[in-house]
């Protein structure tokens, strides 16, 4: 085969110098392989297998299951620290948490590739973010509907909730989201003020499903981070 684009997503070890690992490609969407001898010290193949390193890969086999062959790199990791690290954490587990084997992704793979450049800038990170859950719903035919119960458009003068299960949203009395914002969020028009918080609760609920029950580490990782931040900057912290 061609040597594939692809990004690491996750490594665990397997047996004593190999390691079971998911990826991201460009033309085969997630893929799960051995790396072998990739755990073993001097291993050259060790230092290039890591998060957020473009990479060209070979594998074979026709099992789920691949055999890495070709490991080069074609690019420097993205040097991600604090905030920006766990929020490319969070990507490769909601991409590892949702995306089927082998189901071409190729607009995925793109606004991944995107958001690794965004992460080390704070007021890039969250569009980037969005536009790859977005992304990614939409490669599992789970993006939101923008249109009421009944099927017409949202009246902006409206506020709704989203009901994931039918990707549609439900007219309320009072709380909710407006129907402005929500025709705003329609066109991924995020640059208007106000609308980072709509569009991360959007894209959560919309998200839900796919994801179960079992909460993300990730997302876990991000409210102590948030947390302490605030305890220190309390006063008397």
């Amino acid at each position: 085969m061609q040597p594939q684009p692809a990004f690491l997503l996750h490594k665990r070890p397997y047996r004593e110098t190999s390691a079971l690992v998911e990826l991201i490609t460009l033309d085969h969407g997630r893929v799960r392989a051995v790396a072998r001898g990739v755990q073993r010290p001097g291993s050259r193949s060790r230092g290039r297998l890591q998060p957020f390193t473009p990479l060209h890969l070979t594998w074979s086999g026709h099992a789920e299951l691949k055999r890495l062959g070709l490991m080069e790199s074609r690019g420097a990791a993205a040097l991600l620290a604090g905030e920006a690290l766990l929020c490319g954490f969070y990507a490769n587990e909601l991409l590892t948490r949702t995306l089927p084997v082998e189901l071409p992704v190729a607009e995925v793979f793109a606004f991944y590739g995107a958001l690794l450049e965004a992460l080390p800038f704070p007021e890039r990170r969250a569009p980037a973010l969005r536009r790859l859950e977005l992304a990614l719903l939409e490669a599992l035919d789970a993006a939101p509907v923008y249109m009421d119960e009944q099927g017409a458009e949202l009246d902006p003068q409206g506020r709704y909730a989203y009901r994931a299960e039918a990707r549609h949203f439900v007219r309320l009395a009072e709380g909710g989201l407006d129907g402005r914002t929500l025709r705003l969020l329609a066109q991924s028009d995020w640059s208007e003020p106000g609308l980072a918080g709509p569009a991360k609760g959007l894209a959560r609920a919309a998200l839900a499903p796919l994801l179960g029950s079992r909460p993300l580490r990730s997302r876990e990782l991000m409210q102590r981070l948030a947390a302490s931040r605030h305890a220190a900057a309390s006063p008397g912290a």
